[in-house]
């Protein structure tokens, strides 16, 4: 019995470690695709000299270099933020429905745009990018102090009325201030995402704090295993639930924040992603986190591909690209729950 568990094992480590190789492999290949696919058409050898042996004396190269490199890079480290914190959320609230969109961090940082583009329009979209961020942070602040009112302990369900109360009230008023001050045109472009607008400007800010976030949920992912497990379990194994969520929330702003902050909010990254991959890898966060932040890059480096090329050579915002396949999977997710339930 103990070899056949053994063997077993090795089977599954094997398989796992063919899904990562083929996950790199996609991954390089999307982000070649995604240099040499642009609104503008450049010829492939040119493509190829602006990687290895970039001329800056080249108009179509200098594109290369410095739009479609940023933005290339940009789809990665926003991918695997948002499918990151996608992950974590589930594990925390319990909710296999449940993403960053639960603490309010896309509300809030819509509400700091809109509040940068209505007072304070001369601000460069690299401060405006900031702003964005302080506002994540602000309705993740929010969050857990409505959550904090009068109880010590973070219940998953009070989690998700208290980030529902918030983006509500925030989105209220973003909308308000985009109709009064008449800003409704630019934030649009903003809140339907895309990542066009992504400069070396605003990855100079946004990398070290994704990539901060990234390491910082892989030192937990063996508690977020745990805790996914549920609090009575997690707390017979001795773990401090609290604190781990609180840890946990944290990461999720780092990563979230500076994912909406970049390219707005994206919907369905963080749901769809940790969805496939469960399937693939299992419910182990130290296998499934990895496997989402390389997926996460994936699947926003192809919709951002698709995004250049439904309606060529105008772009279509990559929350509609994703919407198109979020929807009808959301949907089929809602059903199978009430499927099992009804059994």
């Amino acid at each position: 019995m103990k070899q056949c568990k053994d063997a077993k094992n090795i089977g599954c480590h094997r398989n796992r470690a063919l899904l990562f190789l083929i996950l790199v492999a996609a991954l390089m290949g999307a982000a070649f695709l995604c240099v040499i696919y642009g609104s503008t058409k450049i010829p492939f050898h040119k493509v190829v000299q602006g990687i290895f042996h970039p001329d800056l004396s080249d108009i179509q190269q200098i594109a290369i270099y410095e739009l479609r490199f940023p933005r290339m890079i940009g789809c990665m480290l926003v991918g695997a933020a948002f499918a990151t914190s996608g992950a974590i959320m589930q594990g925390v609230t319990g909710n296999d429905l449940a993403d960053s969109g639960l603490l309010g961090i896309n509300a809030g940082a819509s509400f700091a745009l809109a509040i940068c583009l209505a007072f304070f329009s001369s601000l460069n979209f690299s401060i405006a990018v900031l702003f964005s961020f302080l506002g994540a942070s602000m309705s993740a602040i929010l969050v857990y102090g409505l959550m904090s009112l009068k109880h010590k302990k973070m219940d998953p369900v009070r989690l998700v009325l208290a980030g529902c109360a918030v983006n509500l009230f925030l989105s209220s008023l973003c909308q308000a201030i985009a109709l009064l001050c008449h800003v409704g045109l630019n934030l649009t472009f903003w809140t339907a995402g895309g990542v066009a607008g992504i400069r070396a400007e605003q990855l100079v800010y946004a990398t070290p704090v994704i990539l901060i976030g990234l390491f910082l949920a892989m030192l937990l992912s063996g508690k977020i295993s745990v805790l996914s497990l549920g609090e009575d379990v997690a707390r017979g194994l001795g773990l401090e639930i609290e604190k781990t969520r609180i840890l946990c929330m944290f990461v999720v702003l780092l990563l979230a924040g500076s994912a909406v902050a970049l390219a707005g909010p994206i919907a369905f990254v963080g749901l769809l992603v940790p969805h496939i991959f469960r399937r693939l890898v299992g419910t182990d966060y130290r296998f499934l986190l990895p496997a989402s932040m390389l997926g996460g890059a994936l699947l926003m480096l192809i919709a951002d591909v698709l995004s250049r090329l439904i309606n060529a050579p105008k772009e279509t915002p990559i929350g509609f690209v994703f919407a198109m396949v979020g929807v009808p999977f959301f949907i089929g997710t809602i059903r199978r729950k009430e499927q099992e339930l009804e059994k």
